[in-house]
């Protein structure tokens, strides 16, 4: 089977499957319902539920493909340089000092306003690493010693952030202390800001199809990419950004889910390649489509109590990526 059929047949069925599992997700839940209650539950709950896990989902594999080529590195994934962290934080801390006028919404703008921080902290504190070329051999098969900077510096940059978090954690009235340790595992119950992940999904995934061929000289090599004409070093940092947003957006509606951003790009590099107009795309799909059926086995499993979306995401995720291990050379 030709690449350009194999492609066309695997989005077929991506996009079929991921229809299903929409279609299972308003269909599907806790428990049931009567006839009469069906409508409100699906429209209220449901379809906006499903929006948001789609949404989550899409931004995080997106995210975890453009980590994993910004940095060459296959063990990154959003949450390596500190986003998600400064996310948890930010959350924590205005779910106890915002104002009554922003109660319902304090989780979500302190995730944006700490995603942002830890940013502005990533930039600062490696903006060498950013703006250093790294020539090599063949620098496509190695990580880059910027590339390994960035990590170091956003392993830190997370460490901190969960220290504050537990400091949170273990200040928190008893009141608070449920919600804030279910956020943290990943929920998907507040529907209010699915719109905003959709548009900066959109701006993302746009972002990375209009750059898709410079992205793929990337994975070459810095200085092939320099000799080819490639702003590399704007596009890095533009890379970066875009990333950095659609964990944020992800992390301010759902809090922290793993796995998705690790797991599904590399399932798809091991079936489509590592061509970029492909591979971007496709980890949208495929990661709305997973976190559609986490979502889905969350509220399922154990009816009618819900679980974490990120407790299943860790459990599925874990045996699957060690099988890709095996399997990838």
């Amino acid at each position: 089977m030709t690449l350009q059929r194999r492609l066309t047949v695997f989005a077929l069925l991506t996009t079929l499957a991921v229809a299903t599992l929409c279609v299972a997700a308003l269909c599907g839940g806790s428990g049931c319902v009567m006839p009469a209650q069906a409508g409100d539950l699906v429209w209220q709950l449901r379809l906006p539920r499903a929006l948001s896990a789609f949404a989550v989902g899409g931004s995080l594999a997106l995210a975890g493909a453009l980590m994993q080529l910004l940095l060459r590195n296959p063990l990154a994934d959003p949450y390596v340089l500190g986003v998600s962290g400064g996310a948890a934080t930010g959350a924590m801390a205005m779910s106890w000092w915002a104002p009554a006028a922003l109660a319902a919404f304090g989780m979500q703008l302190g995730a944006l306003a700490g995603a942002l921080l830890a940013t502005t902290l990533l930039f600062g504190l490696a903006r060498r690493a950013l703006m250093s070329m790294n020539p090599g051999l063949n620098p496509a098969l190695s990580a880059s010693p910027s590339g390994v900077r960035l990590i170091l510096t956003g392993v830190m940059i997370s460490a901190g952030f969960g220290a504050l978090m537990t400091l949170f954690l273990s200040l928190a009235p008893d009141a608070q202390l449920r919600g804030m340790v279910f956020w943290l595992m990943g929920e998907l119950d507040t529907g209010e800001f699915a719109g905003a992940a959709w548009v900066a999904l959109a701006v993302v995934l746009v972002w990375s199809v209009w750059h898709a061929n410079a992205l793929n000289v990337l994975a070459h090599g810095e200085t092939t990419a320099q000799l080819l004409g490639v702003p590399v070093r704007r596009l890095r940092i533009a890379a970066l950004l875009m990333a950095s947003l659609a964990t944020a957006s992800a992390v301010a509606v759902a809090g922290a889910i793993g796995f998705v951003g690790l797991v599904v790009p590399h399932a798809l590099r091991l079936v489509l390649g590592n061509d970029q107009r492909v591979l971007l795309p496709a980890s949208v799909l495929a990661g709305g489509g997973a976190l559609t059926l986490a979502d889905l086995l969350a509220r399922s499993v154990v009816a009618p109590v819900q679980l974490p979306v990120g407790v299943i995401t860790a459990i599925v995720g874990v045996p699957v990526f060690l099988a890709l291990l095996t399997r990838s050379r």
